[in-house]
């Protein structure tokens, strides 16, 4: 509700005014200019709040430290950093992970119903009733005043975006097709008939636009097509890219010679725990690359992947310029992440399906009006803690079933607790729990626990969980995760007997 009663001030000079008039020979131009004042405050007074539009860019398969800005030297991303630079970077943004292989549906999942994991995981088979009850977030975006626009990956069961958004422009797939091709490459000892250019062979390339330029295409005309009904906007704008198969034109490619990108730190021929905690060679994304690794594959699936993300960091980069030109940048918040993390060679992992940092954590940047630029914000949050900032930023209430934190105080000040812990889980097979700067994976199957101080070994290299020094910090993580599964209504609870302390990896 605004305030439309005039203020008194403006009943005294408009009776002054009046008075004024009775004279015939009386100066009104004092009072005429400042009648013209208070009725201009007192009219503006009474109109609502100008909303900020919200331009949201959705990536997918892209993992944290995939900028240049943020440390990554390899890889070029100038649009990247130019957005980084104009706002806030969160280094520690995660997903909770996901119920089955695609990842990416879980935590589009979350990200559109606010709900945690386990309970988006429920809420699955009935999420045409979700959006009957008008609950998503583009659904909750609308009921706030803004015209909705989508363009691009949506991958979540059971509903489509046009019966959420007002309007809908080239709904995509999970993943582009792909080929045999694209799969246990390279080889050592065999030609690689890859081709990351070769548009005959679809995948991203079919339609003959690429995929990344078609999204960026659709957001440019949403940014430059005002909306007819004067609302502000909200635009979802969710790419492909750099999800496999890992195409690009010839001269991304042409930046990164294999032979010239780093094996990273954590590279493994294979991981000793793959076969039973879901990620053997049978899993779709760990057949991109031949089992046992090599740094030769490693590598070449890196460039490649670094190709995409400099080219989908172009097709962004269009869309930055084409809302500079719209006239509203200023009164826009702009929010870039990704889906979810991914392996590339590290600890013997190609994909996401795994607790390790590279899969967990994405980037996350926001810019917009009252953001500082440059801002770094190290507090650990999750990428879905953008759909309650939008409604809070939307002067919108954050409905009760939305169990996401908006970032608006962490925006303000830098340091706000906002989750004394942060949780990850992949199907029944392992388990994950950041506290501080300590971090515990569990494999159940065989019982395995795995301990690392992500503020002394960031690359989770030195498993801590048998180091009789840990023992306190190993039984206090595994009775923060006990009760945290009970929070999050995790089917795979921690057994009991097993909280004991000093129990080391078993």
């Amino acid at each position: 509700m605004h305030n439309t009663t005039k203020p008194s001030w403006f009943r005294i000079l408009t009776k002054a005014f009046y008075r004024a008039c009775a004279f015939r020979h009386a100066d009104l131009r004092p009072l005429l200019f400042a009648w013209a004042v208070c009725l201009t405050v007192a009219v503006r007074s009474a109109e609502p709040p100008i909303k900020p539009n919200i331009l949201f860019l959705y990536t997918d398969d892209q993992t944290f430290d995939s900028i240049r800005a943020l440390g990554n030297r390899e890889v070029n991303t100038p649009n990247l950093d130019r957005l980084a630079a104009s706002g806030a970077v969160f280094r520690n943004c995660y997903n909770q992970g996901g119920w089955h292989g695609a990842i990416c549906v879980a935590s589009r999942t979350m990200l559109n119903t606010g709900r945690f994991l386990w309970d988006a995981c429920s809420l699955e088979p009935n999420l045409r009733e979700e959006a009957a009850q008008h609950r998503f977030w583009p659904q909750l975006m609308r009921q706030a005043g803004y015209h909705t626009r989508m363009t691009g990956k949506w991958h979540i069961t059971g509903v489509q975006p046009a019966d959420l958004f007002d309007e809908v422009r080239h709904v995509r797939p999970g993943m582009p097709n792909s080929c045999d091709a694209a799969y246990e490459r390279p080889k050592q000892s065999e030609p690689d008939l890859w081709q990351p250019w070769d548009e005959s062979r679809g995948g991203h390339w079919q339609g003959g636009l690429h995929w990344s330029a078609v999204t960026a295409e659709d957001a440019i005309d949403f940014l430059e097509r005002p909306t007819t009904d004067g609302k502000p906007f909200f635009i979802y704008a969710s790419f492909n890219a750099p999800h496999d198969p890992r195409q690009s034109p010839k001269a991304f490619n042409a930046l990164y010679p294999p032979d010239k990108i780093a094996v990273p730190p954590n590279f493994l021929p294979s991981n000793p725990f793959k076969d039973v905690i879901g990620c053997a060679h049978t899993l779709r994304d760990e057949r991109l690359a031949p089992d046992p690794r090599t740094p030769m594959a490693v590598q070449t699936h890196r460039s490649e992947y670094y190709a995409l993300i400099s080219y989908l960091d172009q097709q962004i980069g269009r869309v930055l310029d084409a809302l500079d030109r719209s006239g509203q940048a200023t009164n826009t918040f702009v929010f870039l992440t990704g889906d979810n993390g991914l392996s590339v060679g590290q600890h013997g992992f190609m994909g996401k399906q795994n607790m390790f940092e590279h899969s967990m954590k994405v980037p996350l940047l926001a810019a917009g009006p009252g953001i500082p630029k440059g801002k770094t914000i190290d507090v650990p949050v999750y990428l879905q803690d953008i759909m309650p900032t939008t409604l809070e930023l939307a002067g919108a209430e954050v409905p009760p079933h939305v169990r996401f934190k908006s970032l608006l105080p962490l925006l303000r000040d830098g340091h706000t607790v906002h989750y004394d812990a942060v949780y990850g889980a992949y199907m029944n097979l392992q388990r994950m729990l950041r506290v501080g700067d300590m971090k515990l994976i569990w494999y159940p199957k065989p019982n395995v626990f795995l301990l690392f101080d992500l503020a002394k070994d960031p690359y989770e290299l030195n498993d801590l969980a048998a180091d009789p020094s840990h023992a306190a910090a190993l039984f206090s993580l595994k009775e923060r995760m006990a009760r945290f599964q009970k929070e999050v209504n995790d089917p795979c609870p921690l057994p009991a007997q097993k909280m004991t302390a000093g129990s080391g990896a078993k």
